[in-house]
């Protein structure tokens, strides 16, 4: 960890939200369900399409659940009203996970209920590794009445992944597979960016040769490469994988992708939670915050 790295996480619970909102406004589409859907008819103008998550997690009280879902209705109402080439992306703690398995389904089996009827996909997010095995259950409860509604998500960076994809790809599943953001211990997870990226590569090809749809979230310009190679070595056609990257970062290997002519979609969060997915982001990878800096050196923020 670097010097500056470390000077960022040590003074983030001292800095100013309006500083925080500065550092992390390229990262988050906004606070309205308007900026999003500004933010997608811009990725869309791009040749991109969008997942759209409504900001919150960890939710402890069912009536803040309760309102989850509401806007979520919303998200599906407006993406169907306005075509837009859009999916939606939702965590099992901001369902109610942490409360109760059984009213945590109820609730994401509405949203996928009323995203099947305008044929829109939901994907069900993963989160720590405490609720993995909750995740992966909900799924598996979910795609049986939802077959081509419902997708979800391994994170590389887990020592159990690989065994995961092989039984996932196994059942036909759509995954999206990234790196994984969240700390965890090393009994349970690889540590070395190295080992990570090793064991990305790994699980992608395990879902790529069982025929898995895959979205490949990375940022990383060898995992791409390394991507790219397993695509041409297995034959795959461009309907049968995605990249993903979150919004704001590395648009122009966003658009190097797109431009060779494979799909791309970009994670667009919004909502009025924006401050503490913010300062999340900041803590797991500084550079937003140097990006900042530089951003607001230079006068300007890149779009």
């Amino acid at each position: 960890m670097s010097v500056f790295d470390s000077i960022v996480r040590a003074t983030l619970p001292i800095t100013p939200k309006p500083m925080i909102h500065f550092f992390a406004r390229r990262y988050v589409a906004g606070a309205t369900l308007t900026d999003a859907i500004a933010t997608v008819k811009r990725l869309s103008e791009e040749g991109c399409c969008a997942t759209l998550d409504v900001l919150g997690e960890s939710v402890s009280e069912r009536q803040h659940a309760a309102t989850a879902v509401a806007e979520y209705h919303e998200v599906i109402e407006t993406i169907a009203a306005e075509a837009l080439p859009a999916n939606i992306s939702l965590k099992p703690t901001q369902m109610g996970l942490n409360i109760d398995h059984g009213f945590c389904r109820d609730n994401i089996t509405a949203v996928i209920e009323r995203a099947a009827a305008k044929g829109i996909f939901v994907r069900i997010d993963m989160e720590d590794s405490p609720t993995t095995d909750a995740t992966l259950r909900l799924y598996r409860e979910l795609i049986t009445r939802f077959p081509k509604g419902t997708g979800v998500v391994l994170q590389a960076r887990l020592r159990r992944t690989m065994a995961d994809a092989a039984a996932l790809a196994a059942e036909g599943a759509s995954v999206r597979l990234c790196k994984g953001i969240y700390r965890e211990p090393r009994t349970i997870a690889y540590e070395e960016r190295e080992i990570i990226r090793r064991a990305f590569v790994h699980a992608l090809r395990i879902l790529m040769a069982s025929g898995a749809y895959v979205g490949i979230a990375t940022h990383d310009e060898l995992l791409v490469c390394e991507a790219l190679g397993i695509i041409q070595e297995l034959g795959l056609s461009k309907d049968g994988y995605e990249f993903q990257m979150l919004l704001g970062v590395d648009p122009q290997l966003r658009r190097i992708i797109t431009g060779a002519g494979h799909k791309l979609r970009v994670y667009v969060p919004f909502g009025s939670h924006w401050y503490p997915y913010s300062v999340r982001r900041c803590r797991e990878n500084p550079s937003i915050a140097k990006a900042g800096i530089e951003a607001f050196l230079k006068g300007r923020m890149e779009s």
